[in-house]
């Protein structure tokens, strides 16, 4: 057991990483906070209108659809490390702006549409950059391990963060959950000017005449070319865009299919995160790059799961079904994100990077109204149900066409446990 938590947590014996990772697990947790807070306020200033749940979605990503080939652009021109800083000053004073406002009583719903899209031009510029950094901090043999972290970081968060959000709320309002967040955000400011870059795993910056040469259009070709790295960005692009809308999707289950309070709304975030949390260590001690067909496995899992949440008849189901979803939905976007990461040339990662969150994270701003709109007239259940039939589809059409481009065969054994597996050719 010591041999296998040692191997589990091993990034965490090099300084930086531990300095990155306790940094981002503090202003996450305040991040998960505000995001219950502003979506129970969204509801209070919109009459529960699950359209401006989704308006204020789709502005808090859009500027990751906008700007995020510029940022990992950015991320092969300059230093990472100064770019985080300058990213989280920004995502720092944008927060304690909001905090104000909620605290003293003067927000609007304008307000919370104008902040959601100027904290999301933070993130847009911070998140490919954080991707590409990881490496720097590790070096490449244990980046499986630590992207695995990474998701382990995201996750515990996503547990501690709705729980006490939806507590906190329910005892002293959304106000003091917005100034926790602007608190918690200085974390990664200390915690990056604290690490050595001596010990920083990177070569030295090319010269600028070839730093200004690397093009966004370039990153795009070089995917292209990529099968490889094509395929699982395509399934995620339609999952993200789908079923990766639990925010918005969760928060109007509860308040109005199931008539709760903030309280049991963070149980369902917590039930989803507490999978998530599992789903994302047991990717831990994987040491190699993941097949297609753990990343194509994973896809028909996550979706599966998906589509029984929304179809759930009762609280408590809802409650079980998302602890196997969350585990799923990580377990696929982690062993993605690996196949990405591990495959990509490293004067391509800051742009392959970028393209990989545009497609994690910047279809919502393209599938949140339109979720929004059909829990609205059609109930947030079938919002979840159908995008997981979607996504179901999207996986499936990836695995048969993979399965004939590979020339392999797809079967199912009983003994000694039931289970699908892969037939290579002869």
């Amino acid at each position: 057991m010591q041999a296998k938590l040692s191997t589990m947590f091993q990034s965490l014996q090099v300084r930086n990483y531990r300095l990155f990772a306790s940094g981002q697990l503090i202003k996450l947790v305040g991040v998960w906070m505000m995001f219950i807070a502003q979506d129970w306020l969204v509801l209070e200033l919109s009459d529960n209108s699950a359209t401006a749940l989704g308006v204020v979605t789709a502005l808090q990503f859009t500027p990751v659809l906008l700007l995020t080939l510029l940022s990992g652009r950015l991320a092969d021109r300059y230093d990472k490390r100064v770019l985080l800083f300058v990213a989280n000053t920004f995502w720092t004073v944008l927060a304690l702006g909001m905090s104000m406002l909620v605290l003293t009583d003067l927000v609007q719903l304008w307000h919370v549409f104008a902040f959601a899209a100027l904290l999301g031009v933070a993130n847009a510029v911070e998140t490919p950059v954080r991707q590409a950094f990881v490496s720097e901090l590790v070096g490449v043999p244990l980046l499986p391990n630590a992207l695995s972290l990474n998701a382990a970081v995201f996750n515990s968060a996503r547990i501690v963060g709705p729980a006490v959000a939806g507590l906190a709320i329910a005892a002293f309002d959304v106000g003091p959950v917005f100034l926790f967040t602007a608190l918690s955000s200085i974390a990664p400011l200390v915690n990056v000017v604290r690490m050595r870059t001596s010990e920083l795993h990177r070569a030295a910056l090319p010269p600028r005449d070839e730093r200004d040469s690397a093009r966004v259009i370039d990153g795009l070709r070089y995917v292209w070319r990529r099968s490889d790295l094509l395929l699982p960005m395509v399934v995620m692009s339609v999952i993200g865009m789908s079923l990766f809308n639990f925010q918005l999707t969760l928060a109007a289950l509860a308040k109005t299919v199931f008539n709760t309070g903030a309280a049991s709304f963070g149980l369902f975030s917590t039930a989803l995160a507490c999978g998530a949390l599992v789903g994302a260590l047991s990717g831990t001690g994987r040491r190699g790059r993941p097949s297609v067909w753990l990343v194509l496995g994973a896809a028909v899992g996550c979706a599966s799961f998906g589509t029984l949440v929304g179809l759930a008849p009762t609280y408590w189901a809802v409650v079980a079904l998302l602890v196997p979803t969350g585990f799923f939905m990580v377990f696929f976007a982690q062993a993605a994100n690996q196949r990405v990461q591990l495959g990509v040339d490293a004067a391509f990662r800051g742009r392959v990077m970028a393209l990989w969150v545009l497609v994690f994270l910047g279809t919502n701003p393209v599938g949140a109204p339109l979720i929004g709109w059909v829990a609205e007239h059609f109930g947030a259940g079938a919002s979840i149900w159908i995008g997981g039939l979607i996504s179901l589809a999207t996986a499936l059409v990836a695995l048969t066409w993979q399965l004939r481009r590979a020339g392999a065969r797809l079967r199912f054994r009983v003994l000694p446990m039931p289970r699908f597996y892969v037939t290579s050719p002869e």
